[in-house]
């Protein structure tokens, strides 16, 4: 007879689950802080994401099996099964679709995930950086790995979108460099007594992705040149579950775009006014990339953006939020260049020993206006993605760790994130004209992601009352002119993001759909409550829940 006390419940499966995950990916396993994991990369073949598609299955079978004991009835048990069920089959939907045979990216990729996990290792002693050497001599098995993925595509006729290989291509030359390039850039710091090695692991590494590379441009490139950027309902559709955590009505979701565009169109104009009356908007944040406030130099930069998330920790703790000391704790950082344009978050190890940290791209550039940092730092930082991924990590102990890490939902987050923005508007916190006309250009975006998203993708009719090209199909080219008369960014940033949306097909969309699920879930809770609703009370149990796929968010958040 079986023991139905130590029977494994969902959570137990769960976790179980994200240790071995991180077997598999010890890229994941050292975002988690675990130690172990700090010397090797996955295997990006074939044969590697058959292994991960091998765990999701055994997986869920457990799961089934966990969800018929007693106690897997109770809120929490339900919740991380829900998650666990639904990121697991979203997940397998996409491999069998064979998606990680053309996985290229100018964000989101292999390649990307290399790099980027350097900048996140621990480097504070010498047993740390002999860690870097043994992971930068393992940057050519896992890249050659990757290359066998993508030769795999090739031979079954499915190719990457050339807008990404292009982009790449660019991003690994400068990843190279003339002068030893990033790794030896990277590796600099390291300690004298390990100079030689890391040295020795860092040419390694170099060598590795000049061999990747020249791979993928004369192999590679000629081969898929003439495919299509864009992937179709079909495809579309799998990577917005992944994405979302839910089947979209695409049809109504795009028109929602459209009806956002139109709303935060007419509140600039009303805030272009004030800063340049009769001008429209574009031509007051032309103005103000001129005239308006500007933070000079790198380093002051970086320095500001921690002094804007430090203010906003000081007046939201206790107001708006009920913080933990170690959560309030997060870090302003220069993003390495390289990379794609857009800021972004590292979420903090779950013992918080590595803090939760934001990235600036800086592109190049020296000098940042104000109004395009204020309310994006709100996102990335606080009360955004810190707030909401500290805390997760903070209870994942009343969790799981895997509704706190490995099963997080993009459009949660970034919705969550989007929502927060708002919030320091509706705050006050964003009254200066300068300051909310740069975060009407930060909604504009978010919509016109939708838009543009859904509308290339798809190629969808643009409407018959657009000011744009009126009945005509979307097409790349249309998507970045339209992003050029309607987004106050940068055009570098605006190629980068269109190219971004054409490599993570159905990601750009969870930040607005995000948002609209927070806020429904948000005025059913106050409704439900009348005047006993508590915000910071309800701000406290929605950041503690974990991650969720917007199927369950609205549910559950009106329930709060």
């Amino acid at each position: 007879m079986s023991d139905t006390k130590s029977a494994p419940l969902p959570r137990d499966v769960a976790d179980a689950y994200v240790d071995a995950f991180i077997e598999l990916d010890p890229i994941t396993g050292t975002y988690m802080g675990v130690p172990e994991s700090s010397r090797r990369l996955p295997d990006f073949s074939p044969d590697g994401a058959e292994a991960l598609a091998d765990l999701a299955r055994t997986t869920l079978d457990r799961l089934t099996e966990a969800e018929a004991r007693p106690g897997a009835d109770s809120d929490a048990e339900r919740r991380c099964a829900r998650l666990l069920r639904e990121r697991l089959t979203a997940e397998l939907a996409v491999h069998h679709a064979h998606e990680g045979l053309r996985a290229v990216s100018n964000l989101h990729s292999p390649l990307h995930s290399v790099r980027g996990i350097f900048t996140v290792m621990p480097t504070g002693t010498e047993d740390d950086w002999a860690a870097v050497a043994a992971r930068l001599r393992a940057v050519p098995a896992a890249l050659e790995g990757y290359r066998a993925s993508l030769a795999e595509g090739l031979r079954r006729e499915l190719p990457a979108g050339p807008r990404q290989v292009a982009t790449v291509l660019e991003q690994l030359t400068e990843w190279i460099g003339t002068d030893g390039g990033w790794f030896a850039e990277f590796t600099a710091g390291g300690p004298k007594e390990l100079r030689e090695e890391l040295d020795e692991a860092a040419a390694v590494a170099t060598g590795a992705l000049v061999t990747f590379r020249d791979w993928l441009r004369d192999g590679y490139a000629p081969a898929i040149e003439g495919a299509p950027d864009v992937v179709g309902r079909e495809r579309y559709r799998r990577w917005v579950r992944l994405w979302n955590g839910t089947d979209l009505d695409l049809d109504e979701a795009y028109a929602y775009g459209w009806s956002e565009f139109h709303r935060i169109h007419a509140e600039m104009r009303t805030e272009a006014e004030k800063i340049l009356p009769g001008a429209t908007p574009w031509e007051a944040l032309r103005h103000l990339d001129e005239h308006g406030t500007h933070i000079e130099g790198v380093e002051e930069t970086r320095v500001w953006l921690q002094e804007l998330m430090d203010e906003a920790i000081e007046k939201l703790d206790g107001t708006h939020f009920d913080l933990a000391e170690r959560v309030k704790r997060v870090e302003s950082m220069i993003a390495p260049p390289g990379g794609a344009a857009a800021p972004y978050y590292t979420q903090p190890s779950v013992d918080f020993s590595r803090p939760g940290r934001t990235w600036l791209p800086t592109m190049g550039e020296t000098r940042f206006p104000v109004y395009d940092l204020v309310s994006t730092w709100y996102h990335e930082g606080v009360p955004g993605h810190h707030l909401q991924l500290a805390q997760w990590t903070h209870v994942a102990d009343q969790l799981s760790r895997y509704q706190a890490t490995v099963g997080m939902v993009s459009a949660n987050a970034e919705g969550w994130a989007l929502y927060a923005e708002r919030l320091m508007d509706e705050l006050g916190f964003l009254s200066d004209a300068e300051r909310r006309l740069g975060y009407l250009d930060a909604q504009m975006m978010r919509a016109l992601r939708v838009i543009v998203d859904i509308g290339m993708h798809l190629e969808m009719e643009i409407p018959a009352d657009s000011p744009f090209h009126p009945g005509e199909r979307w097409t790349p080219e249309l998507a970045r002119e339209f992003f050029g008369l309607h987004c106050g960014r940068p055009a570098e940033f605006l190629d980068s993001e269109l190219v971004r949306y054409l490599g993570m097909p159905g990601q750009a969309i969870g930040y607005k759909l995000g948002e609209r699920a927070w806020l429904t879930g948000r005025e059913a809770a106050r409704k439900a409550h009348g005047d006993a609703f508590d915000a910071k009370k309800w701000h406290m149990a929605a950041l503690s829940q974990g991650s969720l796929g917007l199927d369950d968010l609205v549910e559950e958040l009106s329930a709060l």
